[in-house]
């Protein structure tokens, strides 16, 4: 896929840190979110940041792009000839749409496992008509329209091709998630044996990290992008052309790489985390809303990305209702507003 390069100046960020989104009611400030922001180059340097950069936190499903790189880098995808959108699922949280549906249980086929081999819990779709859809047609949701469920299949798949065991792949001692762990190491450069580590909500390990750190990771990420033929440009590629199967429809991390035309590639994680790779501009972006509220970490994304310059106006005032999203009361009025208050501190 041919990139543009990103627009972007860290010498044009503001001093003087403010580091949190408000929630306005009317005309004052109702509640206030913290957030804690790394911005990291292409060389590991720390460039800007806000609140806290040192703040350790889990990155839960903001680190599944990593997770999903010894699929490439092992030859699990060339073996089992996934496609791109295929390759974008293992790295998505996905809506449970109906593209989501049918890939995933078109992967397990070929992997040659039915649902019940994945690990990860049942519910409901994100997607609002979809899980209306299973409730008319008298379906319970299954192990499949678990967000998670491309992810775990890739991980199966990873099983399958090294002949590991399937039970059990979910288990941090398993040699799926040991191999996935050393991926995490060398990207985050935090030692595999010395990181905690904790159950994630899909039922894998999920990795406590500094918000730098996984920023790191994420500027590694897309300075190999650049380079055609690494596990890292696929990975980047995949997210970036298949915008609807890392996320999904009114989804911010579809909706970002659709804006700009995948200059960016954004993924979310739960508890207000959220990371971003840049690869014309070499750089990696996490942040982490203290109190783990997603109302202020989409916001708080768009401010950051805006205060760096990497989105046109066209962008923004297409992504406006995510910026500054408004707050209804029970009769449909607009009683308040979400809006980021983050100023980057430059670095080095």
């Amino acid at each position: 896929m041919e990139r543009r390069a990103a627009r972007g100046s860290l010498g044009s960020v503001c001093g003087g840190v403010l580091n949190r989104v408000d929630i306005w009611r009317g005309p004052a400030i109702e509640s206030v979110h913290r957030v804690h922001v790394a911005v990291v180059d292409g060389q590991g340097r720390l460039r800007a940041s806000s609140g806290d950069p040192s703040f350790v936190t889990y990155a839960r499903s903001a680190i599944k792009p990593i997770q999903a790189m010894p699929l490439v880098e092992d030859g699990v995808v060339s073996g089992f000839g996934m496609d791109g959108r295929e390759l974008a699922l293992c790295c998505a949280s996905h809506s449970g749409e109906r593209h989501h549906i049918e890939t995933v249980t078109a992967m397990l086929q070929r992997i040659g496992v039915d649902e019940n081999a994945l690990a990860c819990g049942p519910h409901e779709p994100f997607d609002a008509p979809s899980a209306q859809a299973l409730r008319a047609a008298g379906r319970e949701p299954g192990r499949i329209h678990n967000n998670c469920s491309g992810k775990h299949t890739g991980m199966i798949a990873l099983a399958c091709h090294h002949g590991w065991p399937v039970a059990g792949y979910e288990r941090l001692q398993h040699p799926v998630q040991q191999r996935i762990r050393r991926e995490v190491a060398r990207w985050t450069g935090i030692d595999a044996d010395e990181g905690m580590t904790a159950i994630d909500g899909c039922g894998v390990a999920t990795f406590a990290l500094p918000v730098e750190s996984m920023a790191r990771a994420f500027a590694r990420i897309a300075a190999e992008a650049r380079q055609a033929g690494t596990p890292a440009a696929a990975v980047i590629d995949a997210m970036a052309s298949h915008p609807d199967y890392v996320a999904g429809t009114n989804r911010l991390c579809t909706l970002v790489s659709r804006a700009t035309d995948g200059r960016i590639v954004a993924k979310t994680g739960a508890e207000g985390v959220y990371c971003a790779a840049v690869p014309g501009a070499e750089l990696g972006i996490a942040l982490k809303v203290e109190d783990g509220a997603k109302r202020a970490a989409e916001p708080a994304l768009l401010a950051v990305l805006n205060a760096l310059t990497l989105l046109s106006d066209d962008a923004m005032a297409g992504l406006a209702t995510f910026a500054e999203p408004f707050i209804m009361n029970t009769c449909g009025q607009r009683v308040g507003v979400i809006r980021a208050a983050i100023r980057l501190e430059p670095r080095n």
